[in-house]
């Protein structure tokens, strides 16, 4: 985080010699207050100058690639982070060697990371951001993976007249199955079960 102390007669005046340092806007600086201006003897004498540090603010974005960065770095991962940042909406793809370790099974390393990257953005942010990772286009893969599986699945179900009850999924999983089944004409699906266990149950209309 970039970040200069600077001096003024008056907080604002401190405030706008870091916006210039900076070359930012001043709605993107954080400002502490080192020094309040203190005014001397008939406005001239034994005066005080404010003194403030000013930091540029990351966004969102900015803040979710450094924490990447620093978890991977950790994980001795190879990794090359690319953020895209809109207004609800914080989407990374990682790039790398050993992709394979970040998926991990079934991608469950990568929902772990996912899910750990967005309470670390959102915790100290005064907007909520939704943030999506993926790594060697995995997510649309296994989308596509479950797509054929549920139609399949309820292709079965319709033929045997029997329910089917499916292996524990991610909520990712579980709302790709019911999206797919939801205009289904034979069949209805519904979940049962606690998390990290919970199950899509597909059965007879």
């Amino acid at each position: 985080m970039r970040s200069v102390i600077t001096t003024g007669k008056t907080l604002e005046d401190a405030i706008l010699a870091a916006a210039i340092q900076l070359a930012v806007q001043r709605d993107k600086l954080e400002i502490e207050v080192l020094e309040e201006p203190v005014k001397g003897l008939f406005g001239v004498f034994g005066g005080k100058d404010a003194k403030i540090k000013a930091s540029v603010m990351q966004s969102m974005g900015e803040v979710t690639r450094n924490f990447l960065n620093e978890l991977f770095e950790k994980m001795n991962l190879e990794a090359i982070v690319d953020v895209t940042e809109t207004d609800d909406l914080i989407s990374v793809n990682v790039s790398g060697p050993k992709m394979g370790i970040l998926i991990g099974h079934r991608g469950e390393t990568l929902d772990a990371v996912q899910y750990l990257t967005g309470l670390s953005v959102n915790r100290e942010s005064k907007t909520y951001k939704r943030v999506i990772i993926d790594t060697e286009n995995y997510r649309k893969k296994r989308e596509e993976t479950l797509i054929r599986l549920a139609k399949r699945l309820a292709h079965k179900v319709h033929k045997t007249r029997k329910k089917i009850v499916l292996e524990p999924m991610n909520p990712f999983e579980r709302r790709v199955i019911h999206s797919t089944l939801q205009k289904d004409p034979y069949v209805i699906t519904h979940s049962e079960g606690e998390e990290p266990y919970r199950k899509i149950v597909i059965a007879l209309k």
